[in-house]
């Protein structure tokens, strides 16, 4: 029986796919085998010898020790793609909320509730509220994964041009986007020719800031920048300075800092972009399909901190995590063949410092194969999957 800990409120519909005779799931869990996860906070967290893996139903993963969690030999999984339409949707309205200022009319208009004349009032008042169409405007969009790739299609039904950079685009990804969607190879095209930037890319060190005062500068005037990614791609003090400088027209953003709350000219949301019934959906069921894989057939899909990896195996399975250094590979198959064990078909796969080797053997694995390949230096964890 496998023990999956969920850590926050995870959607029935995901937690409903373990078969109930495999799978004990709940929040006061010992010891498990496997962790779900959504906003909570793991990096205090210390992690139990039984526990395989974590998967985070949803796309960032900003709240778990990917790092620590491969050293110790526990896989990390994210959901890319699940939560791709609703991030989609909400982008779209940024885009219009940056443009007619709906909000700001909305909360006027709320502002005259008991006032004589109202309904004279707000009509006559529509015109400090005009704001331009989208249509025949650029879009430049920094990321075309998932939810990028949809957000380009959608914005060129909505007669926009579409210009967009990725550096690590997929074949894949590329043949999804409309043939009218203009990919560039230098960032500096998206921010000199765009009237709306929208950024779609993972946070790391390297990406902090990637727009900052220097990137802002170059942008037209009055360019309207969206940001419902993380918040630490786009500096706040530097765009908060160019909107009062008359540069950027409009900021928003679902990530809220001291900073930007009560600027004029910016609109915070809550982090709403998966916040829909059908995202929490997809990305459980979507987490829980990857968890199942692996703790049954060891197999690696959307891994974070892991390389992708799976077989199909006509006997038993041995699963190695290692480090990604020479000879370790060498080493696992002689203790393995010293043990008179016919290695019938191998994968290996490798990720920055580790690795994942998937063995697929005929006849009895002796137990004592599993701490003979444990001892090997550089290997983290063994599992043997009959």
């Amino acid at each position: 029986m496998y023990k999956i800990q969920t850590l926050n409120k995870i959607s029935a519909i995901g937690t409903d796919v373990y078969d109930k005779s495999k799978y004990s799931v709940s929040e006061d869990c010992a010891n498990p085998d496997a962790i779900m996860v959504r906003s909570a906070k793991m990096h205090d967290m210390q992690f139990g010898d039984n526990l395989l893996a974590i998967a985070r139903a949803g796309a960032g993963v900003n709240n778990i020790p990917v790092e620590r969690c491969a050293q110790e030999g526990i896989c990390v999984f994210n959901t890319p793609g699940a939560n791709s339409n609703a991030v989609k949707e909400l982008a779209i309205c940024a885009l219009l909320l940056s443009s007619r200022k709906i909000v700001e009319a909305a909360s006027w208009a709320a502002s005259l509730k008991g006032t004589p004349d109202a309904p004279k009032t707000v009509e006559g008042g529509k015109s400090k509220f005009a704001g331009p169409e989208i249509a025949g405007k650029t879009l430049g969009i920094i990321g075309l994964g998932a939810i990028g790739g949809k957000i380009a299609n959608a914005a060129e039904s909505l007669g926009m041009k579409v210009i967009g950079f990725d550096p690590y685009l997929s074949v894949g990804a590329a043949l999804h986007l409309e043939p009218s969607v203009k990919i560039v190879t230098d960032i500096n095209e998206i921010y000199t020719n765009s009237d709306y930037i929208t950024i779609h890319m993972p946070y790391t060190p390297q990406t902090k800031n990637t727009i900052d005062s220097e990137q802002i500068a170059m942008m037209k005037d009055g360019v309207r920048l969206i940001n419902l990614a993380r918040g630490e791609l786009i500096n706040s003090e530097a765009v908060v300075k160019a909107i009062a400088d008359g540069k950027v027209a409009k900021y928003v953003t679902d990530f809220a800092d001291d900073i930007v709350l009560g600027v004029d000219d910016v609109i915070v949301l809550p982090h709403l972009g998966a916040s829909t019934p059908e995202s929490e959906d997809n990305c459980a069921v979507m987490a829980a399909e990857e968890l199942i894989d692996y703790l049954e057939n060891g197999n690696i899909k959307n891994s974070v901190n892991l390389p992708n990896a799976s077989m199909n195996a006509v006997g038993t399975k041995i699963c190695i995590i290692h480090k990604n250094v020479p000879t370790t590979i060498a080493s696992i198959t002689t203790v393995v063949g010293n043990e008179g064990i016919n290695i019938e078909n191998m994968v290996n796969a490798s990720k920055k410092d580790f690795a994942y080797t998937m063995l697929d053997v005929v006849g009895d694995v002796p137990p004592t194969v599993e701490g003979k390949i444990n001892a090997v230096d550089g290997v983290i964890r063994v599992r043997i999957i009959k």
